[in-house]
């Protein structure tokens, strides 16, 4: 069972691991061991997550997730598969914790009337010294 928060968990059935050799140090036991993991759940199917949270979830633009709406995880950080196990739970956990903050509705606003003429009256006092620039007469007559 692997807990969100007090209210989520997600049991082990809908967590398919899968044990890979993992590439980088580790010498001769790197041949020999798979320890690295894939850890996939079926976001799109899984019965125990709410459905505005599955949407939030299938929403995200993550390199991660699948045109099925799986997510996988890999975790080859460590040389011991227990850790790596452990570690790609934790990065699952905190990619739906993620999701679990609703994002707030932008309220649209519009300018003041102070703030627009401050922002034109800038922007003339601005035209008026580029104006000023070119029309020297260096002639010196």
């Amino acid at each position: 069972m692997l807990e969100i928060n007090s209210q989520l968990s997600i049991p082990d059935d809908e967590l398919v691991e899968r044990f890979v050799r993992a590439s980088g140090p580790g010498g001769q036991n790197v041949n020999k061991v798979a320890s690295a993991v894939e850890l996939r759940f079926d976001v799109a199917r899984s019965p125990s997550l709410p459905e505005a949270l599955r949407e939030r979830l299938l929403a995200r633009r993550d390199r991660r997730l699948t045109d099925e709406g799986v997510l996988v995880i890999q975790a080859s950080r460590f040389r011991d598969q227990a850790k790596n196990r452990d570690d790609a739970q934790a990065r699952l956990a905190e990619v739906i914790r993620a999701a679990l903050v609703v994002p707030k509705k932008r309220v649209a606003t519009k300018p003041s009337r102070a703030s627009q003429e401050r922002r034109i009256t800038g922007k003339k006092k601005r035209a008026t010294i580029k104006q000023g620039r070119g029309s020297r007469d260096w002639s010196g007559d």
